[in-house]
């Protein structure tokens, strides 16, 4: 059970929605299988706007993600031709 999540909110263009699920869908299992701590990866898509929420095991391991070239170099390049504005990142604790 995951103990903490990153969720990222992203702000894209109904017509390029599909575009940013390829990237999740594409980075998904590199997520899961390489970033120590990670638990799960959803995306969730809303008429406002989509959000993608990780979990990991600590809010340490999620932030630590976020300083990750997989996060850096890999998602957030993928991701920044569709984006609308600056995405809205937190960190939730579960207790």
């Amino acid at each position: 059970m995951s103990k903490a999540y990153l969720a990222i909110t992203l702000h894209v263009a109904e017509s390029n929605r599909s575009k940013a699920g390829e990237v999740y869908t594409k980075y998904k299992q590199p997520f899961l299988e390489t970033i120590h701590g990670a638990t799960s990866k959803e995306l969730l898509v809303r008429e406002a706007n989509v959000q993608v929420l990780h979990g990991f095991n600590t809010t340490t391991s999620a932030e630590k993600y976020l300083q990750s070239p997989l996060f850096n170099n890999d998602v957030v390049s993928a991701l920044k031709p569709f984006l609308m504005s600056d995405p809205d990142i937190r960190i939730y604790e579960a207790l």
